[in-house]
Protein backbone atom coordinates (compact mmCIF):
# COMPACT_ATOMS: atom_id res chain seq x y z
CA UNK A 1 0.00 0.00 0.00
CA UNK A 2 1.38 3.37 -1.06
CA UNK A 3 0.19 6.48 1.02
CA UNK A 4 1.87 10.09 0.50
CA UNK A 5 1.07 13.71 2.15
CA UNK A 6 2.20 17.16 1.42
CA UNK A 7 2.38 20.51 2.63
CA UNK A 8 3.96 23.97 2.26
CA UNK A 9 5.77 25.35 5.06
CA UNK A 10 6.91 29.01 5.82
CA UNK A 11 10.11 28.23 6.80
CA UNK A 12 13.55 27.66 3.72
CA UNK A 13 14.37 24.31 2.99
CA UNK A 14 17.65 23.80 5.56
CA UNK A 15 15.34 24.72 8.30
CA UNK A 16 12.78 21.41 7.65
CA UNK A 17 15.80 20.07 6.65
CA UNK A 18 17.22 20.26 10.46
CA UNK A 19 13.85 19.07 11.62
CA UNK A 20 13.96 16.68 9.59
CA UNK A 21 17.31 14.97 9.21
CA UNK A 22 17.86 14.82 12.72
CA UNK A 23 16.56 11.83 14.63
CA UNK A 24 16.38 13.39 18.15
CA UNK A 25 13.44 15.49 16.80
CA UNK A 26 11.38 12.57 15.25
CA UNK A 27 9.39 12.11 18.32
CA UNK A 28 8.49 16.01 18.66
CA UNK A 29 6.58 15.88 15.46
CA UNK A 30 6.32 12.35 13.74
CA UNK A 31 2.62 11.30 14.74
CA UNK A 32 1.73 7.69 15.85
CA UNK A 33 5.57 6.82 15.74
CA UNK A 34 5.91 5.44 19.39
CA UNK A 35 9.90 4.55 18.90
CA UNK A 36 12.51 6.10 17.31
CA UNK A 37 15.73 5.24 18.35
CA UNK A 38 19.66 5.09 16.71
CA UNK A 39 20.23 1.12 15.98
CA UNK A 40 24.47 1.73 15.22
CA UNK A 41 26.94 4.22 15.57
CA UNK A 42 26.09 6.30 12.75
CA UNK A 43 23.67 8.65 14.00
CA UNK A 44 22.59 10.25 10.48
CA UNK A 45 23.19 9.97 6.72
CA UNK A 46 23.76 7.27 3.97
CA UNK A 47 23.43 3.84 6.30
CA UNK A 48 22.17 4.92 9.64
CA UNK A 49 20.13 2.77 10.99
CA UNK A 50 16.41 3.14 13.08
CA UNK A 51 14.63 0.48 15.47
CA UNK A 52 11.37 2.23 14.70
CA UNK A 53 7.51 1.57 16.20
CA UNK A 54 4.59 3.19 14.90
CA UNK A 55 0.86 2.74 16.60
CA UNK A 56 -1.85 2.09 14.04
CA UNK A 57 -4.85 1.29 15.72
CA UNK A 58 -4.64 -0.47 18.95
CA UNK A 59 -1.29 -2.34 17.00
CA UNK A 60 2.46 -1.10 17.18
CA UNK A 61 3.98 -2.31 14.23
CA UNK A 62 8.37 -1.63 12.91
CA UNK A 63 11.04 -2.93 12.90
CA UNK A 64 14.39 -2.00 11.78
CA UNK A 65 15.15 0.25 9.11
CA UNK A 66 18.74 1.85 7.08
CA UNK A 67 18.75 5.79 5.00
CA UNK A 68 19.51 4.32 1.53
CA UNK A 69 19.34 8.05 0.46
CA UNK A 70 20.67 11.12 1.63
CA UNK A 71 20.90 14.43 -0.59
CA UNK A 72 20.50 17.44 2.04
CA UNK A 73 18.48 19.29 1.91
CA UNK A 74 16.46 18.14 -0.03
CA UNK A 75 16.17 14.32 -0.55
CA UNK A 76 15.59 11.41 2.57
CA UNK A 77 14.73 8.03 1.62
CA UNK A 78 14.77 4.90 4.03
CA UNK A 79 13.76 0.92 3.87
CA UNK A 80 12.88 -1.64 6.11
CA UNK A 81 15.77 -4.18 6.93
CA UNK A 82 13.81 -6.27 9.72
CA UNK A 83 10.01 -6.04 10.62
CA UNK A 84 7.43 -4.35 8.68
CA UNK A 85 8.21 -4.50 4.89
CA UNK A 86 8.14 -0.62 4.41
CA UNK A 87 9.96 2.40 2.02
CA UNK A 88 9.89 6.06 2.92
CA UNK A 89 10.78 9.12 1.74
CA UNK A 90 11.07 12.93 2.58
CA UNK A 91 11.15 15.26 -0.42
CA UNK A 92 11.31 18.60 0.32
CA UNK A 93 11.94 21.70 -2.57
CA UNK A 94 11.57 25.04 -2.69
CA UNK A 95 8.87 27.26 -2.82
CA UNK A 96 8.80 30.82 -3.95
CA UNK A 97 8.92 33.10 -0.90
CA UNK A 98 11.26 31.83 1.49
CA UNK A 99 9.34 28.31 1.53
CA UNK A 100 9.41 25.01 1.17
CA UNK A 101 7.16 22.29 -0.36
CA UNK A 102 7.48 19.18 1.49
CA UNK A 103 6.35 15.59 0.30
CA UNK A 104 6.12 12.82 2.63
CA UNK A 105 5.98 9.45 1.41
CA UNK A 106 5.74 5.42 2.56
CA UNK A 107 4.90 2.29 1.10
CA UNK A 108 4.28 -0.53 3.22
CA UNK A 109 2.89 -4.03 3.16
CA UNK A 110 2.68 -7.20 5.08
CA UNK A 111 5.10 -9.30 2.85
CA UNK A 112 4.02 -12.88 2.35
CA UNK A 113 0.52 -13.02 3.91
CA UNK A 114 -1.70 -13.48 1.31
CA UNK A 115 -5.64 -12.05 1.45
CA UNK A 116 -5.53 -11.33 4.91
CA UNK A 117 -2.35 -9.07 4.25
CA UNK A 118 -4.07 -7.41 1.92
CA UNK A 119 -7.08 -6.79 3.62
CA UNK A 120 -5.13 -5.75 7.06
CA UNK A 121 -3.06 -3.36 4.74
CA UNK A 122 -6.13 -1.27 3.37
CA UNK A 123 -7.45 -1.36 6.98
CA UNK A 124 -3.94 0.43 7.98
CA UNK A 125 -4.49 2.36 4.83
CA UNK A 126 -6.83 5.80 6.32
CA UNK A 127 -4.99 5.31 9.62
CA UNK A 128 -1.48 5.68 8.19
CA UNK A 129 -2.57 8.56 6.08
CA UNK A 130 -3.68 10.12 8.89
CA UNK A 131 -0.55 9.78 10.32
CA UNK A 132 1.38 11.64 8.01
CA UNK A 133 -0.84 14.38 7.56
CA UNK A 134 -0.74 15.36 11.07
CA UNK A 135 3.04 14.63 10.89
CA UNK A 136 3.22 17.42 8.10
CA UNK A 137 1.19 19.72 10.09
CA UNK A 138 2.84 19.26 13.41
CA UNK A 139 6.61 19.93 11.27
CA UNK A 140 5.15 22.96 9.66
CA UNK A 141 4.20 24.21 12.97
CA UNK A 142 7.62 23.31 14.81
CA UNK A 143 9.28 24.90 11.90
CA UNK A 144 7.34 27.99 11.30
CA UNK A 145 7.60 29.06 15.20
CA UNK A 146 11.25 27.92 14.84
CA UNK A 147 11.52 30.77 12.06
CA UNK A 148 9.49 33.41 14.40
CA UNK A 149 11.88 33.08 17.19
CA UNK A 150 14.73 33.15 15.11
CA UNK A 151 13.55 36.62 13.54
CA UNK A 152 12.17 37.76 16.71
CA UNK A 153 15.66 37.06 18.48
CA UNK A 154 17.13 39.57 15.31
CA UNK A 155 14.70 42.64 16.04
CA UNK A 156 16.09 42.40 19.97
CA UNK A 157 18.13 45.60 20.74
CA UNK A 158 22.18 44.60 20.96
CA UNK A 159 22.32 42.72 17.81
Amino acid sequence: MRVSANIHIAAPREAVWANISDPGRVLSFMSGVTRWEIADERRTGLGARYRTVLRIGAAEVGGLIEVVEWVAPAELAWTSVTGLDQRGRWRLREAPGERTQVELRLAYGVAGSGLSGWLAERIAAPSVAGHLRRSLEQLRRMSEHAQLRERAAERRPGR
